[in-house]
């Protein structure tokens, strides 16, 4: 149980941006605060708009490692240069975590 309280003055500017820090991760101010007092890892969500582009890098991903595969007896040097291009695109999928 949390019954003990602290307070600490800050600016008006710095209050808002801690209010729009703790909104971003999901979390209340206070919580927000505690977090990262104690170090521990806060994490921003992703808005809608992040999300589908997740989705789509995902699309793209499949996709371009199945035109891949087709080619890869046909043509094997352009069947590298789309398997690096979805490497790459693999590589942006996981900045997002």
């Amino acid at each position: 149980m949390k019954t003990s309280f602290i307070k600490f003055r800050i600016s008006l500017f710095d209050k808002k941006i801690l209010k729009l820090k703790a909104k971003k991760s999901g979390l209340s101010l206070s919580e927000f605060c505690r977090k990262t007092v104690f170090e521990k890892e806060v994490k921003e969500r992703l808005t809608e708009e992040q999300i589908q582009f997740y989705k789509m890098l995902i699309k793209y991903h499949n996709n371009f490692k199945s035109i891949g595969n087709l080619f890869k007896n046909k043509d094997p040097l352009f069947s590298k240069k789309v398997n690096e291009l979805a490497e790459e695109i693999k590589t942006h999928l996981n900045n997002f975590k």
